[in-house]
């Protein structure tokens, strides 16, 4: 994702949200994230959401702005974001394209080719 908004990023904004975790200690942990430190309990509030994805932008190295869903979980609700899922934005504010849920649906060079088949005018920044 960080090449993808090196090579866009005079078009398009990139963000990350912060949805619920998905391996939390207190429900489906995995090895991996236990080999490489990653462990954290499932958030029971707003601050430590914040922190849980200030640690996740950090540890991934994520170059773009991330945003935080809030504990209700509405926006991973809304898109049925979880575990993870790529979408495209038009200009105009609607959906342009999205990707199969993941952790499969995540290919960075299908978002690209969706990237490159939306009108110029849809990916203007303002």
């Amino acid at each position: 994702m960080n090449k993808l908004h090196q090579k866009y990023k005079d078009r398009i904004a990139f963000h990350v949200v912060y949805i619920q975790e998905a391996h939390s200690s207190d429900f489906w942990q995995m090895a991996v994230n236990e080999r490489d430190g990653v462990v954290y309990a499932e958030p029971r509030s707003a601050e430590q959401r914040h922190n849980v994805a200030a640690a996740c932008v950090r540890n991934l190295k994520i170059e773009f702005p991330a945003v935080v869903d809030g504990i209700d979980n509405a926006t991973e609700i809304a898109y049925t974001a979880w575990p993870d899922r790529l979408y495209l934005i038009g200009a105009d504010g609607r959906v342009a394209w999205k990707s199969r849920p993941g952790p499969f649906g995540f290919n960075t060079a299908v978002l690209e080719k969706a990237i490159e088949r939306l009108p110029a005018q849809q990916t203007r920044l303002p």
